[in-house]
């Protein structure tokens, strides 16, 4: 709801935040109906400040702020009730998809549908982790233009057929093939027919699926690693392996 300048009540998750200036919070928001921004809330790191234990990730709020320019001032916050968050054990998940909107998502871009998908993402994150991870990585590159071609082959135009194997080729899609080769993306046509259907059940079609992610987002992310990466590189590091722990194994 807006009103003279005003967004009221607006449904919103907060990505991350930053201290500004004295006392001060920087927050960025993702919000439904005007995508990701970012506001200032005055005093909110202040021992007084009404807002105190408040503004955090994973919880979801109603936010209301003024809008004079590039950053808004946050007005007031408050618990928003009915949705289910992540458990403890899938945080660094739930943050991996917070980075992907901060590094993919423009500011003032407003994404409703991608907001139902983030909000559908935390809530199933505890029951499916790999497969939720991939189908929200797929539905934000439909909603950023970048929609992959998964049920048809890129060059003859045929459907996909379960029981082929396919060289997924980036920025065109699945072309037919005999046989894996040492370079290339390969999968069976079964794990690009469940992407595409949003039912990712078999573990082999999530491995599958999680290359294949990984490759696309690259193109759009850019050389600088995200934090998250580098965050269990360090995990796997001060537990003397070279692969990361195996609960946050699902982010690309």
């Amino acid at each position: 709801m807006s009103t003279s300048g005003k967004v009221l009540l607006e449904p919103a998750w907060i990505l991350h935040h930053y201290p500004y200036r004295d006392s001060s919070l920087l927050l960025e928001v993702f919000s439904r109906e005007h995508g990701r921004l970012g506001l200032v809330a005055r005093g909110a790191r202040a021992s007084k400040s009404r807002w105190r234990g408040l503004l955090q990730g994973f919880r979801p709020l109603l936010l209301s702020w003024s809008q004079r320019g590039e950053l808004g001032t946050l007005i007031a916050a408050e618990n928003r009730t009915g949705m289910t968050v992540p458990g403890t054990r899938h945080l660094m998940s739930a943050w991996y998809l917070n980075e992907l909107l901060l590094r993919l998502l423009t500011r003032h871009d407003p994404h409703p549908q991608l907001f139902s998908a983030y909000e559908q993402a935390l809530k199933d994150m505890d029951a499916a982790e790999q497969p939720t991870l991939r189908i929200f990585e797929k539905r934000l590159l439909q909603e950023l233009g970048y929609g992959l071609l998964l049920d048809h082959e890129a060059e003859s135009g045929r459907p996909v057929t379960a029981d082929a194997l396919y060289e997924y080729r980036l920025e065109s899609g699945p072309v037919a093939c005999d046989m894996r080769r040492d370079k290339g993306l390969f999968l069976r046509g079964s794990s690009l027919l469940a992407l595409h259907a949003g039912r990712l059940t078999d573990m082999a079609a999530c491995q599958e699926v999680k290359h294949l992610m990984r490759a696309v987002l690259s193109l759009y992310l850019g050389a600088r690693p995200l934090r998250t990466r580098e965050v269990l590189r360090q995990m796997a590091i001060s537990r003397g392996g070279d692969k990361p722990p195996d609960v946050p194994s699902s982010i690309n």
